[in-house]
C-alpha cells in the first residue's frame, strides 16, 4: 500500500463481520447485535456462500454455525486455512454439547466457541475484544 493508499484508508472504518447460518432468527438477531455495537454485517445462509463471501469480502470477523447444509462450518474453516486464510478471527456457534467437536474447533484455530442459546451480549463482547485483539496483532 503506498502512502496515498494509505492516507485515503478511512480510520473509523466498521469492523466487518460475515455470519454464516442457516437460522434466520438467529442471523437477525445476531446482525442486530453486532450492528448496532459498530460492526459492518455480511450474511450467508449456508457454508458454500460462506466460503465464497469469505474469500470474497476477507472479513474481520467470521461467526460460523457448526452445522450447516451444504458445507459445514468445519468444512468451510479448514478451507479457508487450507488457502491461507489463518488471519482472520473465528467465532463458532453450535448447539452441539460434544467437547469433541469443541477441540477439532480449537484445532482449526477457532477463536471463540459459542454454545446456543446464548445472550447476544456475550457475542458481542467477544466480537470486540478479537477485532481489537487483531488490530493490536497487525
Amino acid at each position: 500500500m503506498t502512502e496515498l493508499e494509505a492516507a485515503q484508508e478511512p480510520t473509523d472504518r466498521k469492523p466487518h463481520a460475515l455470519l454464516v447460518d442457516d437460522d434466520v432468527e438467529i442471523i437477525e438477531s445476531m446482525r442486530y447485535a453486532l450492528e448496532t455495537n459498530g460492526f459492518q454485517v455480511s450474511v450467508a445462509r449456508d457454508g458454500n456462500q460462506g466460503l465464497a463471501l469469505a474469500e470474497k469480502t476477507v472479513p474481520d470477523l467470521l461467526i460460523l454455525d457448526m452445522m450447516m447444509p451444504k458445507r459445514s462450518g468445519f468444512l468451510v474453516l479448514e478451507q479457508l486455512r487450507r488457502d491461507g486464510n489463518d488471519r482472520v478471527r473465528v467465532i463458532m456457534i453450535t448447539g452441539n454439547e460434544g467437547s469433541r467437536h469443541q477441540q477439532y474447533a480449537e484445532l482449526l484455530g477457532v477463536d471463540d466457541y459459542i454454545h446456543k442459546p446464548f445472550p447476544m451480549d456475550r457475542l458481542v463482547s467477544s466480537a470486540k475484544k478479537l477485532v481489537a485483539d487483531s488490530k493490536t496483532d497487525q
